[in-house]
């Protein structure tokens, strides 16, 4: 990233700058450093190996510190990771989030010189592919050459505050002469709903002209009472130019006029903001999610489906009510319709992710859509991993059936993860509307050096088209929802999700000089809640579902083994520390079962219940779950965790899990999220809304719910010692001053209502698809052109990807029936550093 000036390591010409003839020595020790990161010869070396290769070279402590206190140790203590290409080492310094500079250090002289991006990214090619390396002909893809008209934020604490940089940027635009806010006069003029004008007509076409209709319409609104109905002045109002939408009441109406007048004269940022969130601009919206088993019962815990499939469903009916109360609020007479478009499976494993349309369970106007996979021999009928999905994907956006559903084009499209994210990028173009993207986690970051080791990994799970797939979306999306701030930009010492695609290289196929950058004001936080009205506190005794009280106990205290849970709690006294979700590396449940069995003081405080996966591995198809499975037993054998110890497969009643939430807070216990990376944390929140103290990793999106020691506890999942016995401390506390798990407990809940509601979500949502339509329309020739680049980029490089992943041809295929009309058909109803293994 560019500077105005210089930084200090830019300022650096040596590693030895400022040593004193004295400091021979130091100068030696550091020549010796560079001697042993040599030694093997090209490679790619982590922060973490770099010290302990230094701590080699230089035993005596006092020495090293020396070492350290110079311009060597403020080198690393920046560097994310180094490239060895004798007889230099380059280093990738990361002083801030978001920021970014590359040095090269000669091992000869220890000079140290500033590099690009692109010069850093050559280094780490020539270790796996020295040709393409080299040759100046390789594939090079710069999507930020397109972004110079745009600004962009400058701090990293301001990063993902996108909306309101937005704001503030249009208003210092539009701020002097009337012409310059005349865009938002055409804005308004353009605004219609099935061909009916909204807001203005053509009689007010200027600036000037709506002004001073506005000031005659004040005064006239002025003498009514503030409740008065639009339609007793509508007609008034029509022959002065205004046409619906500003509001259902006198005083609503005359509300919004005010912001807008003041816009008009003196505009503000706030003002803008809240003018957009009162317009009608948003009606109809899709939203796209592709791979796994997309349905409302019987599908969590099937390949590919989790939290994403409730994220979703709460999302929609958060969407759909704040659509219906800003539509009666505008003095609308409109449906607004939500589709859900997702892959529709005939092998659907007794789901109804079969059923082509299907209402969604809480909403009035709210569907699934499901469109199935097609090949050259028919419709594919069994599922698809989603690491396969992508030759299907571009048929996959044959819009007629949306159009013809919804009865017009949508107004937003909003795509989720990256199947559904480049589906939405794709028919959003095609269509010329909205686009909003949710990553929801990004693989890139999950697996180290994927993607320079991408043609090791690609036979079996392609990430080459998912990173290439991933970058298309980020660039032509028109902003992107993020949960957390460390999903963008990650933290002071580990880059975020988001940032690690700033650049990188698949050596000899692409190199991406220049992916997404986070300080774009596309970028934005909008936090998901979960469903109050499954978890709400458990203090709440007439809304408890007593009905499952019952089969909770047994899943609880039974001490029968059966399909669905082994292990017994001997000591029912004792509180319950809980832990709930997939059982892979990365969620670390066994990892919470090793700190509880390691950990004497914690068992004699509490019992430990897991509820997740299953209990043979044998049932697994996940080859990283059956190791975890088998990890599980050996922990319950070797830390003789009988009576102390519950494991609970894994659930699939949401309605249920909600009750169990309370039931453990009854106990007073407590919920456990031990993962090595959590991009959110949706059972945190769902733990924190039923009452119940949460510990939770502090590498991720939990480190940003949480406030530590008022509203829960972050706990370090890389150690086990200090964390167990952070839980242990709490328990003891609690034992001691009674008070202390209620203070805990309310805290959580007061935290989750001021910051992570689906309410509060869905109004920043909707007002982003307000603001960023409009700043699309103004800055409509770059966007033009970027999205012409991205298709190139797609046709040139994506499309010949996906050619090389194959596509079952060995089952049989129903043929592809005709396409039949589906209007008015109604229906009822530190990070984790785990590496893929081959």
């Amino acid at each position: 990233m560019d500077t105005t000036a210089p930084s200090p390591l830019q300022r650096t010409k040596s590693l030895t700058d400022n040593m004193s003839d004295a400091s021979r020595q130091s100068r030696y020790l550091v020549k010796r450093c560079f001697t042993k990161y040599l030694e093997k010869g090209r490679r790619i070396i982590k922060l973490d190996y770099l010290m302990e290769e230094m701590e080699q070279v230089i035993n005596d402590i006092s020495e090293r510190n020396q070492i350290l206190e110079g311009n060597l140790g403020f080198l690393l203590s920046f560097t994310q990771e180094a490239v060895v290409d004798p007889p230099y080492v380059a280093f990738a310094v990361r002083p801030n989030p978001g920021v970014w500079e590359f040095v090269r250090v000669s091992s000869e002289d220890l000079s140290v010189e500033p590099i690009t991006s692109t010069d850093y990214l050559k280094f780490k090619e020539r270790i796996y592919d020295q040709k393409w390396a080299n040759d100046e002909n390789a594939f090079e893809a710069d999507f930020g050459a397109f972004d110079f008209p745009i600004p962009n934020l400058t701090l990293s604490s301001s990063i993902g505050n996108g909306l309101h940089f937005v704001s503030k940027f249009l208003t210092s635009r539009f701020s002097g002469r009337w012409e310059k806010t005349q865009p938002i006069v055409d804005y308004l003029l353009s605004l219609n709903h099935q061909g009916e004008s909204l807001m203005i007509n053509d009689t007010l076409s200027s600036a000037a002209k709506l002004q001073l209709a506005l000031i005659v319409a004040d005064a006239y609104l002025s003498a009514l009472p503030m409740d008065t109905p639009y339609q007793d002045f509508e007609l008034r109002f029509k022959e002065w130019g205004f046409e619906r939408g500003w509001g259902d009441t006198a005083g609503r109406v005359k509300e919004t006029m005010r912001i807008l007048s003041e816009i008009l004269q003196a505009p503000d940022p706030v003002n803008l903001e809240n003018f957009f969130s009162r317009i009608p601009t948003i009606f109809n919206i899709v939203i796209f999610s592709i791979h796994g088993y997309f349905g409302q019962a019987d599908v969590l815990g099937l390949p590919d489906t989790g939290g994403q499939v409730v994220y979703i469903l709460d999302q929609v009916r958060a969407l759909e009510a704040e659509l219906l109360h800003r539509i009666k609020q505008q003095g609308l007479n409109v449906k607004p319709q939500i589709l859900v478009v997702t892959r529709l499976i005939p092998d659907a494993q007794g789901t109804k992710c079969n059923q082509e349309l299907e209402q969604i369970i809480g909403t009035k106007n709210s569907n699934i859509l499901r469109v199935p996979f097609q090949t050259d021999k028919g419709i594919l009928r069994q599922w698809v991993s989603r690491f396969d999905i992508y030759p299907y994907l571009e048929r996959f956006t044959q819009a007629s059936k949306i159009l013809n559903l919804m009865e017009g084009k949508p107004d937003l499209i909003i795509g989720n993860y990256t199947d559904g994210n480049l589906v939405a990028s794709l028919m959003a173009r095609k269509l010329g509307i909205t686009q909003g993207t949710i990553a929801h986690a990004l693989e890139k970051t999950k697996y180290e050096d994927s993607d320079v080791k991408w043609k090791e990994l690609d036979p079996k799970y392609h990430f080459s088209c998912q990173f290439m797939a991933d970058t298309i979306a980020m660039n032509a999306s028109d902003f992107i929802i993020t949960s957390t701030y460390q999903e963008i930009a990650g933290s002071k010492d580990r880059p975020g999700q988001y940032e690690s695609h700033a650049s990188f290289t698949l050596p000899g196929l692409c190199r991406v000089v220049s992916g997404i950058n986070v300080f774009d004001p596309k970028f934005n936080i909008a936090a998901p809640g979960a469903d109050q009205s499954v978890y709400f506190p458990y203090k709440e005794k007439d809304k408890r579902l007593t009905q499952f009280h019952p089969a909770i106990e047994d899943l609880l205290y039974s001490k029968v083994d059966n399909k669905e849970h082994i292990g017994y709690l001997e000591n029912r006294r004792k509180p319950i520390i809980f832990s709930m979700a997939r059982l892979d590396v990365v969620k670390n449940l066994t990892g919470l079962v090793e700190w509880f069995g390691k950990n004497q003081r914690l068992r004699s405080l509490v019992n430990l219940v897991i509820v997740g996966g299953f209990f043979d591995p044998l049932k697994s198809k996940d080859r990283e779950e059956m190791a975890e499975i088998t990890k599980m037993h050996d922990s319950i054998e070797k830390y003789q965790l009988k009576g102390q110890f519950r494991w609970i497969a894994a659930q699939t009643d949401r309605h249920r899990n909600g009750e169990l939430y309370r039931f453990i807070a009854d106990t007073k216990g407590a919920f456990v999220q031990p993962a090595l990376y959590e991009a959110f944390g949706l059972t945190v929140i769902e733990a924190m809304n039923c009452g119940l103290p949460t510990f939770a990793t502090n590498h991720g999106g939990p480190a940003e719910i949480i406030v530590d020691g008022i509203s829960g506890f972050h706990i370090d999942p890389l150690s086990g010692e200090e964390s167990s016995n952070k839980i242990a401390d709490f328990f003891e506390k609690c034992k001691v001053d009674s008070t202390h798990w209620n203070e805990i407990s309310e805290a959580g809940l007061q935290r989750i209502n001021e910051c992570y509601t689906w309410k509060i979500y869905a109004n920043k949502l909707l007002n982003m698809g307000s603001i960023y339509t409009f700043w699309r329309r103004v800055n409509n020739e770059q966007k033009e052109a970027k999205q012409r680049y991205i298709q190139m980029f797609y046709n040139l490089m994506f499309k010949n990807l996906v050619k090389t992943i194959p596509v079952p041809r060995d089952e049989p295929q129903q043929p592809v029936p005709k396409q039949q009309s589906l209007r008015k058909q109604g229906t009822s109803s530190r990070r984790s550093k785990s590496r893929l293994q081959s």
